[in-house]
């Protein structure tokens, strides 16, 4: 595969920057649809008339779909975009990427999308069809799966889709998150996850930090200590990787908190854990729900976080948790290889 690329790069360069731009308005198309014209000129890039003559081909080749609505894939359209994932991924030197950043970070395994989120919004979306399809491939019988919150998590859930082989899924938040807007807690993109799988979810009502005291009253209780059975029984957790000080001004940490959080120089943040560039812990609140002494004995822990500027974040992090399965994208990969 490699070297046949390598011939079309040296004598027809042309042809694979025209594979490579149609292939993005598939790909964009497909998180979006149905689209206007107007609204995939503005969000790709393109001007209107050279995107014209390009969906205009599509549509020829039966890969897109006009309505009043907008532009959809065709079932064409969508197995063909499947078949050329993998071959993207060779001509962009994803793979090489996935390679490098395994070696690096000692890790389970790294999936890298196209693009940076931190510059291009909708490869969050990217990432988190490439999320719902590694847990897809992860599923078995029974499973309990574990998510937190965030804004990257929304977006696994709404690129979730029913499994094909109706298999059972139970959802339930890795950790409480009462206190956070509503469309980025645990709960909420636990349930969202849920309804578009068609699967069944349970939800911990109790706040995302917690004081020691408030903490053993919770967990007193009947209702709340079902729900955390469950969550510790977790067959699969999936979880976001934040920037430290990002983390601790949404929590809005008191001063004196967020005066060790500075001066220990932590950079990442995962299940309330604050971590400094080496992988230490320096700072931890008290949560309600998974901890990271719990993660060894989940059999699936995939992170998903990408953009360039949390690439320090995410290798402190994954200095804690080497049987995590990554999936990040083209801006954070890169950073993480200049190190």
């Amino acid at each position: 595969m490699s070297s046949i690329i390598e011939v079309q790069q040296k004598l027809l360069p042309d042809l694979l920057e025209v594979m490579q731009k149609r292939h993005e308005i598939l790909k964009y198309i497909r998180l979006m649809q149905p689209i206007g014209r107007r609204n995939l000129s503005t969000s790709l890039g393109h001007s209107e008339r050279v995107l014209r003559g390009e969906v205009e081909f599509l549509k020829k080749q039966n890969l897109v779909d006009f309505s009043t609505a907008g532009m959809s894939l065709t079932k064409e359209g969508a197995e063909l975009l499947k078949d050329l994932e993998d071959v993207m991924k060779e001509v962009l030197g994803l793979r090489v990427l996935e390679s490098k950043l395994k070696e690096k970070l000692k890790i389970k395994e790294v999936i890298v999308v196209p693009g940076d989120s931190d510059t291009t919004p909708w490869v969050k979306k990217e990432m988190g069809r490439a999320c719902v399809s590694r847990i897809k491939q992860r599923l078995f019988g029974e499973n309990i799966v574990a998510v937190t919150g965030g804004t990257t998590l929304a977006e696994v859930a709404e690129m979730m889709t029913p499994d094909s082989k109706g298999r059972s899924i139970l959802f339930v938040p890795a950790r409480g998150g009462l206190g956070e807007r509503v469309e980025n807690q645990a709960n909420t993109i636990c349930a969202k996850m849920a309804e578009k799988a068609s699967g069944d979810y349970r939800l911990l009502h109790v706040p995302d930090v917690v004081s020691n005291e408030a903490y053993h009253s919770f967990v007193a209780e009947p209702s709340i200590r079902d729900v955390l059975s469950l969550i510790k029984s977790s067959s699969m957790v999936v979880h976001g990787i934040g920037d430290a000080i990002t983390m601790a001004k949404r929590r809005k940490t008191d001063e004196e908190d967020m005066k060790k959080i500075f001066e220990s120089h932590a950079v990442a943040e995962a299940f309330g854990y604050y971590f400094d560039e080496d992988g230490n812990v320096v700072h931890r609140v008290q949560t309600i729900g998974i901890q990271l002494k719990d993660l060894p004995a989940i059999h699936d822990v995939i992170a998903v976080a990408g953009g360039a500027s949390k690439a320090i974040a995410i290798q402190a992090y994954l200095k804690q948790a080497p049987g995590t399965l990554l999936i990040t994208d083209e801006g954070a990969a890169k950073e993480l290889i200049k190190g």
